[in-house]
């Protein structure tokens, strides 16, 4: 359980949340903090040591997805991103007070949206999910460990403020006031909700709305991958998919099989690995069960589908044997749920994509060819297109946001 205290804002006495990090704040002082550099080295610094402790606690071996993020905070990682992303012909400072509204769906997303502030140079807020994540505990916990043994001196800690509070807490009017950006991860309602809290007449909102993502694979490439590969392959859709019960924004639901010869024998390998692999990895709710069931029935009345056998219904598959409908985003479900569709080529694609779409993983295409789809098709839709295996990595460019471009100001000395 997360030990924390309650506080309650002196400027506005209803508000009150719960303060996951650090143990206390005086918020005049902590709004007066000014912005940084991008990428200053303070930060990097601070985020090294972070990501040192969680890869030297036994503990983060439990969750992929922490060791994931200690990764991405090495060092060596963050100076490759700032030669990626910062013109040293720019003189750029952070807004000033970053405020985040994690989702509740991905764990170790407050931790990459705070990042991403840190590195823009901003004063950070979160807010935490009050769903109770063991992932998010032990970032936190790593995070108080590095404040309270003195090793970085104070004055060098970057300034963050992990909060945490429930839906009729008016600390969401409090924190937008303060804020230079706001950065809203969650559902179109909820990012409605949230607008509905003024912000000041010169920051502004960068919302990550609910997506969709698709996956397509060329059935040759799965006949060609021998039993090593194909395992690698089950662990990375597994990865994508089920890590999260199907619930983040980038796990693949709809999934596209280029036209084969050995198209039925390649999609009863690839199933039967994942089924595999998933069988050892993951503890399929009843509930999951009892709405897979619902999600079939539901999206057999609006379209033509035939539903494919599995030893079980840890993976259920429905194929769809006539076009795909333009509303099939609409049509998901956690845990295992995939809708498929054979198509001549991936220009088959296009009229479906929509701004809803975020990911496209795929298996057993080059480069060159999906640039030329993108480019050829003008597509409305799709942000990332990356490996099976890759969808949940954090990037500083998201959803087609340039985070640091976007978080931080160009000052123009002539």
């Amino acid at each position: 359980m997360r030990k924390s205290a309650v506080v309650v804002i002196r400027m506005q006495q209803n508000s009150n949340f719960n303060l996951l990090y650090p143990d206390t704040i005086d918020w005049d002082v902590f709004n007066n903090n000014k912005p940084s550099v991008p990428f200053a080295e303070s930060v990097i610094d601070y985020l090294s040591a972070l990501s040192g402790s969680l890869l030297k606690d036994r503990q983060s071996r439990l969750y992929p997805d922490v060791i994931t993020f200690a990764y991405f905070c090495r060092k060596s990682n963050l100076l490759k991103l700032k030669n990626e992303y910062i013109d040293t012909a720019e003189l750029r400072l952070g807004r000033g007070v970053a405020f985040h509204i994690a989702p509740s769906n991905v764990p170790v997303n407050f931790a990459y949206s705070l990042v991403a502030g840190m590195l823009s140079g901003n004063v950070n807020i979160v807010r935490v999910s009050s769903k109770e994540f063991p992932q998010v505990d032990l970032i936190i916990k790593h995070m108080k460990d590095i404040l309270h043994a003195g090793t970085i001196d104070r004055q060098k800690l970057p300034q963050i403020a992990l909060i945490s509070y429930s839906r009729d807490s008016d600390a969401t009017a409090f924190f937008s006031k303060m804020a230079a950006t706001r950065i809203i991860w969650g559902g179109d309602s909820t990012i409605a909700t949230i607008r509905k809290n003024e912000l000041p007449p010169r920051s502004f909102d960068i919302c990550f709305a609910d997506r969709y993502s698709i996956a397509v694979i060329n059935p040759d490439a799965v006949m060609k991958a021998d039993d090593k590969d194909m395992n690698r392959i089950a662990e990375d859709f597994y990865n994508d998919t089920y890590l999260f019960d199907q619930n983040a924004c980038s796990a693949p639901r709809l999934i596209f099989w280029t036209k084969s010869k050995s198209l039925n024998e390649a999609k009863e390998r690839f199933w039967n690995s994942i089924h595999d692999y998933t069988l050892k990895h993951y503890n399929l709710q009843a509930v999951l069960c009892v709405d897979k069931l619902t999600a079939f029935y539901r999206q057999s009345i609006d379209m033509d589908i035939r539903i494919d056998e599995m030893p079980d219904n840890l993976i259920v598959r429905t194929d769809i044997l006539s076009q795909v409908p333009t509303d099939i985003d609409s049509y998901r479900c956690a845990g295992g749920y995939f809708t498929e569709k054979t198509i001549d080529s991936l220009d088959e694609i296009a009229p479906v994509i929509s701004n809803k779409y975020q990911t496209m993983a795929y298996f057993g295409f080059d480069k060159e060819e999906l640039e030329n789809f993108v480019i050829s098709n003008e597509l409305k839709g799709i942000d990332r297109i990356i490996p099976i295996g890759r969808t949940t990595e954090f990037s500083l460019t998201w959803d087609g946001y340039n985070l640091i471009d976007m978080m931080s100001r160009i000052i123009s000395v002539k």
